[in-house]
């Protein structure tokens, strides 16, 4: 065990030198590694509680997704009871659920087996209990619909994943440096951005829907009239971009979720900033159509339930491409080409809690976590010093090079770097002097049972080994459900502590075998100073 040969020892060596290596852009400044290769300039990003930030809680409203909920339902009544020819009349959305009477009482039972296809076993845990998606009942030719409570919760769970998948391409799209998102509760996303102390934009930017519809302009009345009356069944009255109404058809032609790209832009004869976006192969098809079918009328562009532009369609647009016009800036121009690329929130989002750390609150937090580091493995060093004299140092300086490994790998995950992962750190330190001290203790029970230095040594790292894998892995897997059960400062803390194990392992075995090894090899002890 203490035989290296010279590959193996370079092996060794190269490792824990390259892993060191990607600790240095840590000690430059952020201009100066600017200048390095790509591969060269991963560094570890310091967390909100370190460098400041912002912290916003938001909240997905329920009630919107209950009422989508709703709206997707009585749509979908409306398609098979005319797809399966059953007359019906008063289908209108009541409180909780769609309900449609059918006019004739021998098509009661055959629309309730239509209607009946509209409700699908839950899956996964609460289709075990046998609860279904929709409840429907009948009562004098009345058939209600009614949205389960579980289909609504998990509709609220799909749409919190949706929305954090929308909102981290979203942070990205506007540059920011190693966005925190995460899920708090049932129907809340946390997002943390650190060394954003102005988060005007941001809250701009995930405050929007940017649901977008194509729709036409119902021209059936004036929106005056519509107002003064009743609006038609399939159409309602939206606001312009400066207030003014207009009546629109309830039906999207086509859906701001099949488009591809937008880009901000220009109009060539205008020279106003715009949007040009580009639909998929579906949305094209659908775009030509509509375009083809209603030459010479008003075609609406709807952002979150607000027209844009109506613009008239001189002819049909076959290309899949088209432009989005409304006065705006160019940040609004470029701030809508962000929010249509990263595609619409499922749901309306409201800030319940937001929260700004400053740079100098951090710098304290930095630190006090830099002197608890320093008073911490100042301690473990001189206890080991004491303890075991020169092994002792042997253990000091694989743990030195235990640290700078794992700044070198939380470099190059780009890890963000947290008050509790100083923490972790510190931790990791300790760990990694315990597997020392196994060996060493090991060391002495063989030498006192009166075996040479060389074989006491041997004996050593050769025994202990099971139990440092025994006490690491059972650490790493605690360290692991902290990571994949936890959030925030809980992770922060996990990954250090994870890296730290593995790094431990090398350092404290392998590494400090190698001194040992290079030791015995130059001095030839007959007794083990330990």
């Amino acid at each position: 065990m203490l035989f290296f040969t010279r590959w193996k020892a370079a092996a060794i060596l190269v490792t824990a030198l390259v892993v060191c290596l990607f600790a240095v852009p840590n000690f430059f400044a952020e201009k100066t590694i600017a200048r390095w290769p790509d591969w060269a300039q991963r560094h570890i990003v310091l967390g909100l509680d370190l460098q400041g930030g912002s912290s916003l809680l938001l909240e997905v409203d329920t009630g919107a997704v209950r009422k989508e909920r709703l709206q997707s339902l009585d749509d979908d009544v409306l398609r098979v009871l005319r797809q399966a020819r059953i007359p019906f009349t008063g289908r209108a959305v009541r409180g909780n659920g769609v309900e449609v009477h059918i006019t004739r009482p021998a098509d009661v039972k055959s629309a309730l087996d239509k209607l009946g296809t509209l409700s699908q076993p839950l899956s996964g845990i609460l289709g075990a209990s046998g609860q279904r998606s929709v409840d429907i009942n009948e009562n004098s030719g009345t058939v209600t619909l009614t949205p389960s409570d579980a289909a609504i919760t998990e509709r609220i769970r799909q749409a919190v994943d949706q929305s954090i998948e929308i909102i981290q391409r979203r942070v990205n799209e506007l540059g920011l440096v190693e966005p925190s998102i995460q899920r708090e509760g049932v129907d809340r996303i946390l997002v943390q951005v650190p060394g954003l102390q102005d988060p005007t934009r941001l809250k701009e930017i995930l405050g929007k829907t940017a649901k977008l519809d194509f729709r036409m302009v119902d021209l059936s009345m004036t929106p005056q009239q519509a107002i003064e009356t009743h609006p038609p069944a399939d159409s309602e009255i939206l606001n312009g971009q400066s207030g003014e109404k207009y009546l629109i058809e309830k039906r999207v032609l086509v859906s701001g979720g099949d488009l591809v790209d937008a880009q901000p832009g220009f109009d060539q004869r205008t020279s106003e900033p715009v949007v040009n976006f580009r639909f998929n192969s579906t949305g094209a098809r659908k775009f030509a159509e509509a375009t083809q079918q209603n030459v010479g009328k008003l075609f609406a562009i709807v952002l979150d339930n607000q027209v844009v532009s109506a613009p008239v369609i001189r002819e049909p647009i076959l290309g899949g491409q088209g432009q989005i016009s409304g006065n705006f800036t160019v940040q609004q121009a470029n701030d809508l080409a962000i929010l249509l690329r990263a595609g619409a929130l499922p749901a309306p989002l409201t800030i319940v809690e937001e929260r700004t750390v400053g740079p100098g609150l951090g710098q304290d937090s930095i630190q006090a976590g830099e002197h608890a580091a320093y008073v911490g493995a100042g301690l473990v060093i001189f206890f080991m010093f004491v303890t075991y004299g020169l092994f002792g140092l042997f253990a000091n300086i694989a743990v030195a090079v235990n640290v700078a490994m794992i700044f070198g790998v939380l470099s190059m995950l780009g890890a963000t770097l947290t008050l509790p992962g100083i923490a972790g750190i510190v931790l990791t330190v300790g760990i990694a002097v315990d597997s020392n001290v196994l060996i060493y203790e090991r060391i002495r029970e063989e030498v006192r049972a009166g075996r040479t230095a060389i074989n006491a040594i041997d004996a050593g790292f050769t025994r202990a080994l099971a139990t440092i894998l025994d006490s690491n892995i059972t650490t790493f897997i605690a360290a692991a459900v902290l990571f994949y059960a936890g959030s925030g400062p809980v992770r922060g803390f996990a990954v250090t502590l994870g890296v730290g194990i593995l790094t431990s392992l090398f350092t404290a075995f392998t590494f400090t075998r190698l001194i040992v090894a290079y030791w015995v090899r130059v001095w030839r002890p007959r007794t083990v100073p330990i």
